[in-house]
């Protein structure tokens, strides 16, 4: 390709509404234009890449077995509503009506549609197991379009999905599907790690997000220094340690005045916030509950959604709560009537404990459950694990990284089989539900998972396996003619051995050729200079080191040929 003919628009400005690297440098880079937010139009670099990672995916998906199909981005609402998930999916669901008032939704995932194809056409165990992928076009109204194709409202996916006669069948399946995502992410030369992560509005039981490691990532990983525990922040947990016991010391009621927040009440009564009970009030699908949590820990709303089994979870209006003397800031569990109360698994195990009065400006001293000081309904781990607790699964200590999901895996057991009615006969003649598991890749995340990883100040550094085009060929000065023949002689050497090459024929002066190439991010810069090729050499530039090295022109074919097919099998 010459650079002449391409429409690699860049640009030496940052965008104003551009957040991060990987959508300041795609933009910059002439990868992709914004449409609308959380819409954009890939530009011919960014689509090669794109290809590039899809073919990597159906390659690794076909090695597993998958077959590959496509179906349609609009769905009736007639299976959503029999899966049970039209009215609770959220307002994400992109919904809308063709002319005859029927109602469609533009598909954010396709456990529904796959299952009841399946259904249409499969019947027996003998046509069990079955592994079905698409690579499509996917919609979620996101509330707030952000970082680029991080968090857009249409985006590039791929989506897998495993029929099994039976659990062991399904293992098997997951356990194909987490190789070959891995071999996935190792192939577009991503730093990854799988972590355990919770199922969200897909629903089943048991998955994995594959994270790539990076500052901008929207999510929080914990990880053992020790041994190979790793989990997103959502569903990280362990048991409470065991708490030495006390003497249960006499209930004093203290005045705590303009004390409304935990490090108030910690620093005016001088004691450390971990003896503190926090009481907080939610509203599960209007039904108002309250949780109690040690002071110094944060409630995860990911765990309390799960085990309230609500559709929607938020905190309660003050209105809802302060009755009767209650206050904000000075709430507590004695004498709760009438509401449930949940509890993290360490309240109970407190000793001497301080919690609001529910009685103005007021706290309590040396309350104890154990005591039967106040009632709790339910226990469970409701808190965020922290950087700094102790493993899990072994004595190591817990890390934290911040991680951008690429992917996730899922197993749904008989989530959707069941309430869409995909059954199939046994060897035996009687019907069991087919088990399944689905199983998404990001393709655009993964893209700019890639960049984030991937760059430096001057732009993009490319993994050779997803890179747009593997090298550029630069003549220093398109006014000399010797040095215009010898860079087109390099550049249909390399095409000729098959090298993906991009001659920078532009009218432009050099400085700015070799500042769009760094930009871009070609893996290989070669330039033909007067003094170079002098020598009988050109200069070659390794985008990913910086290294500068000389390669005679006899041999730069079969050089970059051999680096080429170097990089491509490193991973």
């Amino acid at each position: 390709m010459k650079a002449s003919k391409m429409l690699a628009p860049t640009l030496r400005e940052v965008p104003a509404d551009a957040e991060i690297s990987s959508h300041k440098l795609m933009l910059r880079a002439g990868m992709m234009r914004k449409v609308a937010s959380g819409v954009y139009t890939y530009l011919p670099l960014a689509w090669r890449s794109i290809k590039k990672i899809e073919n990597i995916i159906r390659e690794e998906m076909d090695n597993k077995g998958g077959q590959e199909l496509l179906m349609p981005a609009v769905q009736p609402a007639e299976i959503w509503q029999e899966s049970g998930r039209w009215g609770v999916y959220g307002a994400e669901l992109w919904r809308v009506k063709d002319r005859n008032g029927r109602d469609f939704c533009l598909g954010p995932t396709h456990e529904e549609l796959i299952s009841v194809t399946f259904r249409n056409d499969v019947r027996s165990y003998k046509q069990l197991p079955q592994m079905l992928y698409q690579i499509q076009t996917k919609y979620r109204d996101e509330r707030r379009p952000r970082f680029g194709l991080m968090r857009s409202r249409e985006f590039i996916m791929k989506d897998l999905y495993s029929f099994d006669a039976d659990e062991a069948g399904l293992s098997v399946s997951y356990d194909m599907m987490y190789d070959a995502y891995s071999r996935v992410f190792s192939r577009c030369g991503l730093d990854f790690r799988p972590v355990e992560a919770d199922s969200g509005a897909i629903g089943g039981k048991g998955s994995h997000e594959f994270m790539a490691l990076a500052e901008a990532g929207e999510s929080a990983i914990l990880y053992c220094d020790t041994c190979d525990y790793a989990a997103t922040d959502e569903i990280a947990g362990r048991d409470p340690l065991p708490v030495a016991a006390e003497e249960m010391l006499a209930i004093e009621k203290v005045d705590t005045p303009n004390c409304a927040s935990v490090e108030e009440v910690a620093a005016f009564l001088n004691v450390p916030t971990n003896r503190i009970v926090k009481t907080m009030y939610y509203k599960a699908d209007e039904e108002l509950v309250v949780v109690l949590i040690r002071g110094d820990r944060t409630i995860n709303e990911i765990k309390l959604q799960g085990l309230l089994g609500c559709n929607e979870l938020m905190l309660a209006d003050n209105a809802d709560i302060e009755q009767g003397g209650s206050k904000v800031g000075y709430l507590g569990p004695i004498g709760i009537e009438g509401v449930k109360i949940y509890a993290d698994a360490e309240v109970p195990l407190m000793y001497n404990v301080i919690v609001g009065a529910n009685d103005g400006e007021r706290h309590l001293l040396n309350v104890n459950y154990q005591r039967g000081d106040f009632k709790i309904d339910q226990v469970a781990d409701l808190r965020y694990l922290e950087e700094g607790e102790q493993c899990p699964h072994c004595h190591g200590h817990l890390k934290m990284a911040r991680g951008i999901e690429v992917g996730q895996i899922f197993k749904l057991h008989t989530k959707y089989s069941e309430s869409l009615h995909v059954y199939y006969t046994g060897e035996d003649g009687v019907e069991r539900p087919v088990v399944m598991g689905c199983y998404g890749i990001g393709v655009g995340r993964t893209l700019a998972a890639v960049i984030e990883q991937s760059h430096d100040d001057d732009g993009i550094i490319w993994p050779m396996a997803v890179a747009p085009y593997q090298v550029v060929v630069i003549p220093v000065n398109d006014r000399e003619e010797e040095l215009v023949q010898a860079a087109g002689k390099v550049y249909d050497e390399l095409t000729a051995a098959g090298i993906e090459v991009v001659l920078d024929d532009r009218g432009e002066r050099a400085g700015v050729k070799f500042k769009d190439a760094d930009l871009i991010g070609y893996p290989v810069r070669v330039t033909v200079g007067a003094k170079s090729l002098a020598r009988g050499n050109v200069e070659v530039k390794i985008r990913k080191t910086g290294e500068m090295l000389e390669v005679p022109v006899a041999e730069i074919a079969g050089w970059i040929s051999d680096y080429v097919k170097a990089e491509m099998a490193a991973k």
